[in-house]
């Protein structure tokens, strides 16, 4: 399996783009990032690194790295997008707190099963999917 920076490059390439120093560092910033994070605190972690990342370039690479497939974009309903790598990670879902904003992910095995059967049922094909539940977080209930 190619690693991001392979896969970025081959993927800039097909756009006729280039992966530039800046967009190396953001790429770093956000496949090294822990859990979700926002456009801002990509911005803030990549100008630690380089002082001359506009926060345009963090939006439009942002962008570059959610059609490469690299990263997934979240909206867990506060208006904010969140993003999350999409690679190299198992399948998750989602609790968010519609009080404090918490997202807790969670794995659970019988549930994707039971999603697998019932599109299987109505001889549907999934190809991807996601699962929010939205409610409150054990110190807001």
């Amino acid at each position: 399996m190619k690693d991001n920076q392979s896969t970025f490059a081959d993927f800039l390439q097909t756009k006729g783009l280039k992966l530039t120093s800046q967009r190396r560092v953001i790429l770093a910033q956000a496949t090294g990032a822990r859990g979700h994070f926002s456009a801002e605190q990509l911005l803030k972690f990549s100008k630690k690194q380089d002082g001359t990342i506009s926060k345009a370039t963090v939006y439009r690479t942002l962008a570059l790295l959610k059609e490469s497939g690299i990263l997934e974009e979240q909206d867990f309903g506060d208006g904010k997008m969140l993003y999350e790598r999409a690679q190299g990670r198992k399948h998750h879902d989602h609790l968010i707190c519609v009080r404090c904003g918490r997202v807790i992910e969670f794995e659970n095995t019988p549930i994707e099963k039971l999603q697998n059967a019932e599109a299987r049922h109505h001889g549907f094909k999934v190809i991807y999917h996601s699962l929010k539940l939205f409610g409150f977080c054990r110190d807001c209930v």
